[in-house]
């Protein structure tokens, strides 16, 4: 059993140029592998990132095989080739805690990030191991999830409604390139005649991870319920849509039984009781197993500017 690990693993580097950064990591890169795969986060401080460009020309260079946010849910902005911004939720709101595309049937095994303009105050990126998430969960939601796994419904409308739209979320005008994806990808689809899109998504909730086999919690089951939102928006979603299969998200167990509000507070705060909340400074670099790990985001105040790279 893996003992509770402090979050992340912090490599101090000192008065480094990008490309005595960029020569020690490929010099360095299975023993980062290897540490990559015990503590699932890594945090390289005083990498000298000062802009997007200086963020876009290290991670370039120390990776590859970069995704796009295609069937991304979240709001986000495609700053240019392979950087998105961090999710652009309010403010001050809370991002619960969730694994990249975890919903999806492709997601990306690490993530990139650096902090451009840290806020005021808040704004972690806050960090929990999934493997822990497993070992503390309540061992019946466990079971039910296993045994059901998780349907993920997501309502995209076609350019004026609340959500995303199915044209941002993937990156397309062409309603025949999103069909083949999402063929491809056992995705099932429906179009409306609002020219909105219904999307049903089967997912395990909980797997192996990719190279150490190890059993981990990867799902969004609490992001796609409603009731994560808090009462009065609960509420007023609920008077909005006829049934929740209209919802903009929506997520049952994958027999199409439903899940309980109870279950999902008891999801959340025992995420919560394993989360950590390392504070971001300028000229961090911060790499991420996507499945070792899920990630949110604390309220903040002033301004913040966090970038994010996805690689397979």
């Amino acid at each position: 059993m893996i003992d509770k690990l402090v979050l992340p693993l912090v490599i101090n580097l000192d008065a480094v140029t990008a490309k005595d950064f960029i020569s020690f990591y490929l010099e360095n890169k299975i023993e980062i592998e290897t540490k990559l795969e015990h503590y699932g986060a890594i945090k390289f401080r005083g990498v000298p990132i000062a802009s997007l460009t200086d963020f876009q020309e290290i991670v370039n260079s120390i990776s590859d095989k970069f995704l796009s946010y295609i069937d991304g849910n979240s709001p986000r902005t495609k700053l240019t080739g392979n950087v998105y911004t961090s999710t652009e939720y309010d403010k001050t709101q809370k991002i619960t805690m969730h694994n990249e595309l975890s919903y999806s049937a492709t997601w990306p095994n690490k993530l990139f990030f650096s902090c451009l303009e840290p806020s005021e105050t808040g704004g972690e990126t806050l960090l929990a191991d999934s493997r822990e998430i497993v070992r503390v969960m309540n061992p019946d939601i466990v079971d039910e999830v296993q045994s059901k796994g998780v349907k993920y419904i997501r309502n995209l409308h076609g350019g004026l409604g609340i959500g995303p739209s199915w044209q941002d979320t993937f990156e397309t005008t062409d309603k025949a390139q999103l069909e083949s994806y999402c063929k491809a990808y056992n995705i099932n689809f429906e179009w409306k005649e609002d020219d909105s899109l219904r999307l049903i998504q089967l997912s395990k909730g909980i797997i192996n991870h990719r190279t150490t086999d190890e059993l981990i919690w990867f799902n969004q089951i609490d992001q796609f319920h409603p009731s994560h939102l808090g009462g009065e928006l609960f509420d007023i979603m609920q008077t909005m849509y006829a049934k929740p299969m209209d919802y903009p998200m929506f997520v049952q167990f994958g027999d199409g039984t439903d899940i309980n509000e109870d279950m999902i507070k008891e999801v959340i705060t025992t995420i919560d009781a394993v989360t950590q909340a390392p504070k971001w400074e300028r000229n961090e670099l911060l790499l991420v197993d996507n499945e070792l790990i899920s990630h949110g985001r604390n309220p903040f105040t002033g301004d913040r500017k966090v970038v994010v790279s996805m690689s397979k």
